[in-house]
């Protein structure tokens, strides 16, 4: 009457072993790594790098407990954590900039538990420490920017067409293009129209001047709109890769903010000032024409703007737009051959060398500045005469700068402008120290929770109290596995979750034993009564459970951040805890009753 099949029994038996064996590296605990990962195509993440990484750290008297590669990655294991960020400096020197080594935390799970594909569960940045921030997209920027764009790009096509015209302005969000006579304005309209689909235009006469007015569509607003905040993630994703963080969190929160959480960054202060950065390169033209001296007087000519270079002498300059960061295909930091200071050197993609070469052609003998914009501030870096025509797509930005300027400097262009600038509107700081308190706090509180629920269980339900806590135990070691097979991460509401989970779970147990407790009263003998109690309950640890899992639904669809994280714990611990309490305890009442009879239950 209460015997399994032999096929059932070996389905629990299996899927209790893939349990235990998914969620045993998390009881090992993890050590301070080094991960190494390729910035470049061409450098290779092979035998041969770990072969040079071991060679480096020999030369360095470091002693590494272990290096584990991978297709993408090279991770160097070390017993504590000064040798660990003397490795970092020691490997970043050394490989330069064709890699990317981030400090990091790995397993210390066995070799061949790695090997079956049994990985520990991330951990959040409430655990594991970090820098989390939450940042907001300026849209209104990015718009203005889109139609910075569009204007110089209309001259150029303008210029290029032969289409001959008075003057262009930007008013806002409308571009204001001037003719002095109806022909060519409407050759211009037809001109744009083709070349522009994302502009409405509107034509209109002013006196003896023909006016173009160039708007964007809505559906292109959308759009730009929607690019601003992917082309930021991205950017932000490449600057955090060149800032050395391993497995960082860069995600969309509502239409117009990014959340970035950066676990086991240590210099907070660094990883915000390069993320906060919104660096890009424009190049203008001086304006040596008018005098200087009448604009610092406030007799600003139209058309020019006065900015300071790095020294803080006046330099004034047309606002035309000549170039822009968005043709840049790389920067590195360097020197200057001829007088040996720290330079940015830049290499340009073929739209932008053929700008460059263009106006570098028609400017000789002019002087050129070259602007470098953070937070809306815009700063001469050089202004140099040009010479002759410059080709080949090879830019070079010095002027007073440091090292350090220039190796953050080409940083950010290397990992490419925002589309808009950000601003960081929310930041926590969770130290290490903080995130080990946290970890041990949650274990403790689940592990406490577990004893009281054993005594209370095993004193009330004698054997059967003792059978429930083995199905709770086998509970808890699953749900701990399908964390880990998804690559959950683990935060603190998602140990709260694990928590409940256990709680929750003994009340189907709870439901089991007092409905065979119920049956024996009755005058049922033992087995019926094992029987009935386990069908009769079923039932209602159904409905139960189904309506927890609709509550838990709804927290995830409609929560975010850790709300959504405590409703996946809690969802995925409905599921594990049926089958532990119905399944499993059955299981083990069937192998300890069902194959004799028995007089009494003890099941208090």
């Amino acid at each position: 009457m209460n015997r399994y099949p032999l096929w059932k029994n070996a389905v629990i038996g299996l899927v209790l072993l893939i349990g235990m064996l998914y969620s045993l590296p998390n009881f090992f605990g993890e050590s301070p790594a080094i991960q190494i990962s390729s910035a470049n195509p061409s450098a290779g993440i092979d035998a041969a790098l770990a072969a040079r990484v071991q060679d480096m750290l020999k030369s360095a008297s470091l002693v590494e407990s272990g290096i584990y590669l991978d297709p993408s990655t090279l991770k160097i294991r070390f017993d504590n954590t000064d040798a660990q960020l003397k490795a970092k400096d020691v490997l970043q020197t050394g490989l330069g900039t064709d890699y990317v080594v981030a400090l990091n935390l790995i397993s210390r799970s066995p070799a061949w538990l790695s090997g079956l594909g049994a990985l520990p569960m991330y951990l959040g940045l409430d655990l594991r420490g970090g820098v989390h921030f939450l940042m907001q997209v300026d849209m209104k920027a990015a718009i203005t920017m889109a139609m910075d764009r569009n204007l110089g790009e209309i001259r150029m096509d303008l210029r290029d067409a032969d289409v001959r015209y008075s003057g262009i302005t930007r008013q806002g969000d409308e571009l204001d293009v001037r003719f002095g006579d109806k022909d060519s304005a409407a050759l211009a309209a037809k001109e744009l129209a083709k070349k522009f689909p994302d502009l409405s235009l509107s034509q209109s006469v002013s006196g003896a001047e023909y006016e173009i007015r160039a708007q964007l569509k809505p559906q292109a607003r959308t759009k730009i709109q929607e690019f601003a905040i992917q082309q930021n993630i991205t950017t932000l994703r490449n600057r955090v890769n060149e800032l050395g963080v391993a497995e960082p969190i860069i995600q969309q929160q509502g239409a117009d903010r990014v959340v970035v959480e950066l676990p086991g960054v240590q210099d907070t202060a660094k990883a915000k000032d390069i993320l906060g950065r919104t660096a890009t390169l424009e190049i203008h033209m001086v304006d040596d024409e008018h005098d200087l001296k009448a604009a610092l007087a406030g007799q600003i000519p139209f058309g020019d703007e006065l900015l300071k270079d790095r020294e803080g002498a006046p330099v004034l300059v047309k606002k035309n737009v000549v170039l822009t960061g968005e043709h840049i295909n790389d920067a590195q930091p360097g020197f200057d051959s001829r007088t040996n200071e720290p330079a940015v050197h830049i290499n340009l993609d073929g739209t932008g060398s053929r700008i460059f070469k263009q106006v570098t052609s028609d400017n000789v003998g002019k002087r050129m500045a070259i602007l470098l914009i953070e937070k809306g501030v815009a700063q001469v870096v050089t202004a140099p005469v040009i010479r002759e025509e410059i080709g080949g797509g090879r830019v070079q930005i010095s002027g007073h700068m440091t090292t350090g300027e220039a190796h953050d400097v080409a940083l950010l262009l290397r990992a490419g402008a925002l589309a808009a600038p950000m601003e960081i509107i929310e930041e926590r700081t969770v130290g290490p120290s903080l995130g080990a308190d946290n970890i041990r706090k949650g274990f403790d509180s689940t592990l406490f929770g577990f004893i009281a629920i054993s005594l209370f269980m095993t004193v009330y339900y004698l054997m059967f109290g003792f059978v429930s806590v083995l199905a709770l135990g086998a509970n808890l070691f699953l749900l701990v596995a399908v964390l880990s097979l998804l690559q959950a991460t683990l935060t603190l509401p998602g140990m709260a979750g694990i928590a409940l989970t256990l709680g929750m779970a003994i009340d189907a147990n709870v439901l089991i034993n007092e409905r065979i407790r119920d049956e024996l009263r009755n005058g049922n003998t033992p087995q019926a009564a094992i029987n009935a109690g386990y069908e009769r309950a079923f039932g209602t640890i159904i409905d139960s459970n189904i309506t927890t899992l609709i509550a838990g639904i709804a927290l995830f669809v409609f929560g975010s951040g850790p709300v959504k994280g405590f409703a996946v714990v809690l969802c995925l611990g409905i599921l594990t805890s049926m089958f532990s309490a119905v399944l499993v305890s059955r299981a083990i009442v069937n192998f300890a009753y069902g194959r004799r009879r028995v007089a009494k239950l003890l099941i208090g």
